[in-house]
């Protein structure tokens, strides 16, 4: 994946996933677990929140349409490294909120 184009969005716009009884499985293994190791970045990454929510109702029956809304997520990271909510340790226990807005 170090060689993918990055997209802006984690998921497409109105993208409905399903599963249906005649669909073609994929690599369950595999699925899981990327899905898996996707879910560790919800807690500082809220903007994920959304689409891991969606892609771990899947888990038991992917497809290979699935696997690509994966793969997007994926790309998706690749265009925002560094973003994201940073918890460090120290002896402060302030939290610390900046917006931009008009």
């Amino acid at each position: 994946m170090t060689a993918c184009s990055p997209v802006s969005t984690p998921i497409e716009e109105n993208l409905k996933l399903s599963i249906h009884p005649q669909q073609i499985h994929n690599n369950k293994e595999r699925y899981q677990r990327l899905v898996g190791r996707l879910m560790y970045l919800a807690h500082t990454r809220p903007n994920l929140a959304y689409v891991l929510s969606v892609i771990s109702q899947l888990m038991h029956s992917p497809s290979e349409k699935h696997i690509k809304v994966v793969t997007r997520v994926l790309k998706y990271l690749k265009s925002s490294p560094g973003k994201g909510i940073l918890f460090k340790k120290g002896e402060n226990l302030n939290i610390e909120g900046y917006t931009d807005t008009d």
